[in-house]
This record gives structure tokens, sequence and C-alpha cells, in this order.
């Protein structure tokens, strides 16, 4: 009677199983068209030299990774995106917390700052970089006007290899404040109230509270944060292209705009394979060094 149940128990946990497989079946069709297959056949290509239709005609193995990492301009490229990537994420989180703490005061008409800041999350790349151009212009744009107005020395904000990876930064950092600080905010507002009051009975002022109550209990969430800038600003390209299209002399050249030249201008696909697989070992690499460090100093409880 036994081994009759055991095996009825068993046909019944195959039933689910089967029935699990055949709802999650439509949504791991997308997840295997739209993710796997494409990285599985970049990974394949990048072992392949390619003619111009993308069709490979010559395996070659690792020769498209070490012609990358001996070239010179790969090199300069990834360098500059890991400069950028330095300069957009801290001065994102920053700017967002600070503006979540404000608007996470309980003042009359904190709504309408509340989507003032988050308004940048509603605006897509293009249309960001397109406004941020007209404000970069060099004799046209309102900020070398104000400048000028000022009696202050006017720059070529897109047009200066010193200083056009700083502009394609700011606008970068002004369009992820808006979903760092919905974020944020919302962690703020998780947050129990009774450590506050419990702070301020002890003495502990505005500045101490942040330190000591506010910064570790939303460690998580910055955690998350920063993971995810990290991520965005290593594939960071829309801003790129419209704003200076990796010049000036290849100053804004990030590691993903050099893939789309090679890829989709100079037809060497294998060749843009290969970068495409390096940087996804460099996201990878930076995320996992994120978790080791990070980890240590986020506070779950």
């Amino acid at each position: 009677m036994s081994t009759e149940r055991r095996a009825i128990r068993r046909r019944k946990e195959w039933r689910n199983l089967g029935s699990g497989i055949l709802y999650l079946a439509p949504a791991l069709a997308i997840i295997a068209m739209f993710l796997f297959y494409p990285a599985i056949k970049t990974g394949w290509l990048s072992m392949f030299r390619t003619n111009v239709r993308g069709i490979p005609t010559q395996f070659i193995g690792l020769t498209n990774y070490i012609s990358n990492l001996t070239s010179e301009g790969f090199q300069s490229s990834l360098w500059a995106t890991l400069l950028f990537t330095v300069m957009v994420v801290p001065a994102t989180m920053v700017v967002a917390l600070a503006l979540a703490l404000l608007a996470n005061e309980k003042i009359r008409g904190i709504g309408l700052f509340r989507t003032v800041y988050a308004m940048p999350l509603a605006i897509s790349s293009a249309a960001a970089a397109v406004v941020w151009r007209l404000i970069f212009h060099p004799s046209q744009g309102i900020l070398n006007t104000v400048l000028g107005a000022a009696g202050l020395p006017t720059f070529g904000w897109l047009t200066d290899p010193r200083i056009a990876l700083i502009s394609v930064a700011l606008t970068t950092i002004w369009m992820h404040i808006g979903f760092t600080f919905i974020v944020l905010l919302g962690g703020l507002q998780a947050l129990p109230t009774e450590l506050y009051e419990s702070a301020a009975i002890d003495g502990a002022g505005r500045r101490q509270q942040l330190r000591h109550v506010t910064l570790p209990l939303l460690s998580p969430v910055l955690f998350f944060v920063s993971v995810v800038l990290v991520i965005n600003s290593l594939q960071s390209f829309g801003q790129i292209d419209i704003l200076t299209g990796g010049g000036p002399a290849g100053a804004t050249n990030l590691i993903v705009y050099e893939i789309y030249q090679n890829a989709f201008v100079q037809n060497q696909i294998g060749y843009a394979s290969s970068q495409t697989i390096i940087l996804f070992l460099v996201v990878m690499a930076l995320t996992a060094v994120q978790y080791r460090v990070g980890s240590k100093k986020v506070h779950y409880q």
C-alpha cells in the first residue's frame, strides 16, 4: 500500500512539474530568444573573422581578443569608460541622496518637488541628450551665454577634449538622478521612525542621525543603487552618440560606442563581438568586486 502511495505521489509531483514548465514556457522562450541566444551567438562570432554581412568566414580562435587587448584604441576606450563610471556613479548617488533627504521632509508642497526631482526618469536618453547639446552649444548655448554675461570664460563643452568627457558625465548624472532619487526616497520612507525618536531623545542631532541611523539602515538600498549605476554607466551609448559621436579626438569614445562603430560602421562583427564579451567580463568583475567589498558594509537588520 505504501508503495502505491509513493507512486501516486511521484506521478502527482511530475504532473505539477510539467504544469509549472508549461506555465513558464512562454517567458522562457522570450528570454532564450532575446537573451541567451544573442549571448551564445556573440561568443561564437567572437572567434571568427566575418564578412561585411556578419557571416563567419574563418575560425581564428582568440585572435580577436588578443588584438583588442593589445590595441591602443580599445585600451583608451576602456580606460575612458572606467573614468566616466568613476565620475558618474558617486556624484549621482550623492546628489540623489541629498534630494531624497530634502524630499523626505514633511513640509507643505513637498510633493511638487518630488515630482520635479523624479522628472528625468520620464525623459528618454535621446531627448535629454538633444536638450543638453543645446545647453552646451559653444555660441548659442545657455551655459556659455550665462558665463559670458557674468564676465567669466566660456568653454567648448563638447569640442574640447579636456572637458568633453566631463560634460557627457554631467548629462549622464542628470539622466540617472530620477531613478536613483525614487529608489532612495522609497528606502528613506521605509525606515522606522522609532529609531529617530530614540536618537533625538539621546541628544543626537541631524548630522549624527544621518551618520549613525539613516546611512546604516539605508545601506542595502545604496548598495543596490551603486550596482545598477555602475552597470548603466558602463553601457552608456545614446548620449555619447548624440552629444559627441565619440569625439573630440576620441575623448568620449566609450566602449559601447566603440563596439557600435566596429560592428555597424566598419562591419567587423567578429571583432566587435569579442569587445562585447570583454565588456561583459568587465561588468561581471566590477559587480563581483562591489559585492565582495560592499556586502561587508551593508546592514540588512
